[in-house]
């Protein structure tokens, strides 16, 4: 008769909660965790001592840490060893329009969820919105990088000006431009212009005469069409990054 030993469960389990804390982390290193995190943590999944916890710390990568204590208004967690380096990330910069903000959250979960090295959003002449939030937009990205696994963070700068960012736009990347006028088949340009690359998408009311005139006479636009179809600004924003991420980032692997 054969007999068959249980397998060892994983560890850490894939339940393992995870988390974004200031680094850099080392193994050895206590990390206190106070607020919302330590709320998480004792209230909403119950740490207990010895319990799994994944930090990471957007500089050395991803570790494994235990909880050394869990009290009603802090965690002491105890970094054990390190899981994976830094993850590299797709030189892929994603330029939305402000739009009002559910939509424009949702812009920065997926945004961040797909895998974009950085956000910049922008302002236009037919902007809803000015301003963003920046503390509720970097939690907003930090919690969907903790869902999805992430090791790096995107970078997420301030708003500016649609004129200032053509002005500053960096030599050798190239600035896709979603035009609802049309242009090459997103597919197409993609594939026809590898390397550093950032996609620039429209507010609710899309852009102006103006403001379309000035981004074609940039040298580094190349003018895209998502389609047959008009987009909501969200949805061009989430549609065309996936697009890119599959013909000229880490999802073709």
């Amino acid at each position: 008769m054969t007999t068959h030993n249980p397998a060892t469960p994983a560890w850490p389990p894939k339940s393992a909660p995870r988390l974004f804390v200031p680094g850099p982390l080392a193994e050895g290193a206590s990390v206190a965790l106070e607020g919302q995190q330590a709320h998480y943590l004792g209230k909403v999944m119950r740490a207990a001592p010895g319990d799994a916890v994944i930090l990471c710390d957007d500089a050395t990568g991803e570790w494994l840490a235990s909880v050394a204590h869990a009290g009603k208004r802090d965690v002491a967690l105890s970094v054990e060893r390190l899981l994976r380096p830094r993850e590299a990330v797709p030189d892929f910069r994603l330029c939305p329009a402000l739009l009002k903000k559910d939509r424009f959250d949702l812009v920065l979960e997926k945004a961040t969820e797909l895998g974009v090295a950085a956000i910049q959003p922008v302002i236009t002449r037919r902007c809803v919105a000015d301003r963003l939030n920046p503390d509720r937009a970097r939690t907003i990205v930090t919690e969907a990088a903790e869902q999805c696994a992430r090791t790096a963070l995107p970078v997420l700068a301030d708003p500016v000006k649609l004129d200032a960012l053509l002005r500053d736009w960096p030599d050798g990347r190239t600035l896709f431009f979603a035009d609802e006028n049309g242009g090459q088949p997103a597919a197409a340009a993609f594939a026809a212009h590898p390397g550093p690359a950032g996609l620039l998408i429209g507010p609710e009311g899309g852009f102006d005469d103006a403001e379309r005139t000035a981004i074609r006479a940039h040298p580094a636009a190349v003018p895209i069409a998502l389609g047959p179809r008009i987009l909501r600004g969200e949805t061009a924003a989430i549609a065309a990054t996936a697009l890119w991420m599959g013909l000229s980032g880490d999802w073709k692997a």
